[in-house]
């Protein structure tokens, strides 16, 4: 009975969180929780095998556990579009996966790049398929611990970049507005303009860590 009581209260405050204006620091969280399960998502799928120190972690529920469904949803379809552009980060930006510097200074330049013009969910969707894609390199080179170096660092970019942005359209939920064409030959516009700002990252990110080498 009474870890039935406490899973309602649980619920009743991510309800709570969602029915009124969602705080800074609430948003970072949801945020990091968000990739945490995009990231766990996406080393299944790779047949990575990990484990996962920090059992403390929230996981998304309630409203946020149908954010990260859609999420993940709108990841697969950008992946479709682009299979290429998100696999094998590291190799690409030519970065060392044994440095946590390394490792978040490309993060952020990267996430830096893509929002260049604007924010959009099509490149927030995008932000996500990165820390995933570079998650994914880390585990399979022996850095799980760059896992969490890699949660944080998006964190901290939601923070200082996108929480204005996120609080004007009432939080993580608006996401769920999104619709995902079903028909493959007619891919949404906010996924092929995500794509789009992706692409020109790779020449962007050369000269950004080139004094870093």
């Amino acid at each position: 009975m009474e870890v039935l009581r406490r899973s309602s209260v649980f619920a009743a405050e991510v309800m709570e969180v969602f029915d009124r204006s969602p705080t800074d620091k609430e948003l970072v969280s949801q945020a990091k929780a968000l990739c945490r399960d995009y990231i766990n998502s996406r080393l299944i799928r790779a047949g990575v095998s990990w484990s996962k120190p920090d059992y403390n972690a929230p996981v998304p529920g309630g409203k946020l556990a149908e954010v990260s469904t859609i999420l993940l949803r709108l990841g697969d379809e950008l992946e479709y579009i682009r299979p290429n552009v998100y696999r094998n980060i590291a190799r690409q930006l030519n970065i060392s996966l044994h440095s946590e510097t390394v490792v978040t200074d490309a993060f952020l330049a990267v996430a830096a790049q893509i929002f260049t013009a604007g924010i959009t969910w099509g490149k927030v969707v995008s932000l996500y398929a990165v820390a995933a894609g570079l998650a994914v390199d880390c585990v399979r080179h022996a850095q799980p611990a760059m896992v969490h170096t890699i949660v944080d660092c998006l964190g901290e970019f939601v923070r200082k970049t996108l929480v204005t942005w996120l609080k004007r359209r009432g939080g993580w939920a608006d996401i769920t507005k999104c619709v995902v064409n079903t028909d493959v030959s007619l891919r949404s516009h906010w996924l092929v303009a995500a794509v789009c700002s992706f692409g020109h990252f790779l020449k962007a990110i050369f000269f950004v860590l080139l004094p870093e080498r």
